[in-house]
């Protein structure tokens, strides 16, 4: 404490509890020019992609981890590439999220609660197993952003679905391509 007769320490101020100030689900209004209903139903959207990009980024990681075999050193490469790409879209996401007056998902355990990404084994797979596993992430994540751009559009939320379509879009878009063309099986010369 400070003020008239109380000396200014500098020790922590520690085991706090339940400070919460917002609850998780509910919007505060900002001057941002969209209704309340707008805001609140662009949160619940976002969450869910931030959710399954949270769970997203993990598997890349996981898989850039596990990678083995010929082509070991350029999938190695690429799914980190694309771990830090699917990193940054976390971060837009949840900003946008806390832009609109919402509070974005952020603890590992919630985020497992909302993701439509189904769990993987905790083991190794081989390396197809695992590409596929993320061009299905991929695809679950593509169709709700389609489906959740159009409608936060619909509500007048320009910056939301500029956000859905411009990034996780056309990131998630690009980077499936990227992972599907090494499950396809081509020769490397021809005899």
């Amino acid at each position: 404490m400070s003020g008239p007769g109380h000396a200014v320490g500098s020790q922590p101020w520690l085991h706090q509890q339940d400070g919460r100030i917002q609850e998780f689900g509910t919007v505060r209004q900002f001057p941002l020019g969209l209704s309340s209903d707008a805001r609140m139903y662009s949160c619940e959207r976002l969450n869910r992609v931030l959710a399954d990009t949270q769970i997203l980024y993990a598997l890349y990681k996981k898989h850039h981890w596990l990678m083995r075999g010929p082509t070991f050193y350029q999938l190695h490469l690429l799914l980190d590439k694309h771990a830090g790409e699917q990193l940054a879209l976390v971060d837009m996401i949840a900003e946008r999220v806390q832009t609109l007056g919402g509070v974005a998902v952020g603890d590992p355990r919630h985020v497992a609660e909302i993701t439509r990404i189904p769990r993987p084994p905790n083991g190794a797979e081989q390396v197809p197993v695992m590409l596929s596993r993320l061009l299905e992430a991929h695809e679950l994540i593509l169709i709700d952003v389609r489906d959740a751009a159009g409608r936060v559009a619909e509500m007048g939320d320009d910056g939301s679905n500029d956000l859905l379509v411009s990034n996780v879009l056309r990131t998630g878009e690009l980077q499936a391509w990227f992972v599907a063309e090494h499950l396809v099986e081509v020769p490397l010369a021809r005899a």
